[in-house]
């Protein structure tokens, strides 16, 4: 029986072009770093970085996956993330369902979006 998602990997040509954005920029949490294969872990919950030959260049259709990262302050790391370089494709915004939404791009073109509940 399935219970539940526990990880996700974002396959890259470029690790050592996505490494700094995730770690210095995004600063989320480093579990392992092994070169071609990187881990963030968040309470029982990994986000993988990994090296693999079979991908080539940036995300070709980025609409694909989106990952969405919770925050307790959206405004204060959509500001953050801004002074880093991160360009916004969708500023904050409050949503019908009551919680707020920015979306942005890694480095990779992969498409990410901070959710405050």
């Amino acid at each position: 029986m399935i219970y539940g998602v526990i990880g996700v990997t974002i396959w890259t040509s470029n690790i050592d072009n996505m490494l700094p954005f995730y770690r210095d920029i995004m600063k989320l949490p480093l579990h392992s770093n092994h070169g071609d294969f990187v881990a963030f872990k968040f309470k029982g919950f990994r986000l993988n970085l990994g090296l693999h030959d079979k991908v080539n260049g940036p995300n070709s259709d980025p609409f694909r996956i989106m990952i969405n990262l919770g925050v307790t302050d959206i405004s204060e790391e959509y500001s953050r993330l801004s002074k880093k370089g991160v360009v916004f494709m969708r500023i904050p915004e409050k949503e019908d369902w009551g919680g707020w939404v920015s979306t942005f791009c890694d480095p990779d073109g992969n498409i990410l979006q901070l959710i405050q509940i």
